[in-house]
């Protein structure tokens, strides 16, 4: 464990992985024409047409998390890049339904691959994919990102206590200003 990591608060070292995975997607789908957030429209639109649906923006956007604003910004993208077909939904004239071109199925394929064995390399430390650890911690992510937003945040806030969160937020601060976007 880095010394960074050492103290850190788990949200911190979240953040960080996100951070860090999200780059690592980007550099391998670049080739391909894609980002990281194209990907996860891709890729999404790709497992929801073999699982016989074509969904619309709002449901893609439910499905990856993503802003629905964001959604309809990036499949308008991929749109005029010949990969994702927009159309109307007949049954509702304000839902935009999302389909892959034949070309966006190629990309999509491709594109899963190459990201499958990024996960393989990235998650090596843990067994792989299919390791034992691995499945635990995609457990412990899962129940993490089932917790609703509506989070209390009536806690008082004491600006003068010296607890150990505000100790390791000021060697989050001071590691985040020390470091380059490049060590990673």
């Amino acid at each position: 464990m880095s010394s960074t990591s050492e103290h850190a608060t788990p949200g911190f070292l979240v953040w960080r992985l996100s951070t860090k995975w999200r780059v690592a997607v980007d550099r391998a789908v670049a080739p391909l024409g894609l980002t990281h957030a194209q990907y996860s429209l891709v890729a999404s639109l790709y497992g929801m047409h073999r699982a016989g649906q074509r969904p619309s923006q709002r449901q893609l956007a439910d499905h990856t998390g993503l802003e629905p604003l964001y959604v309809s910004k990036l499949a308008r993208a991929l749109e005029a890049a010949g990969v994702v077909d927009r159309t109307r939904d007949p049954a509702d004239p304000r839902a935009i339904r999302l389909s892959l071109t034949e070309d966006g199925r190629e990309i999509a394929q491709r594109a899963i691959g190459v990201v499958q064995g990024l996960l393989e390399q990235l998650l090596e430390p843990l067994g792989g994919l299919g390791g034992e650890r691995t499945k635990a911690f995609s457990r412990e992510l899962a129940t993490l990102l089932d917790v609703s937003l509506d989070v209390s945040l009536d806690a008082p806030i004491d600006s003068t206590s010296d607890s150990p969160i505000d100790a390791s937020l000021d060697t989050h601060l001071d590691t985040h200003l020390d470091s380059h976007p490049d060590e990673e």
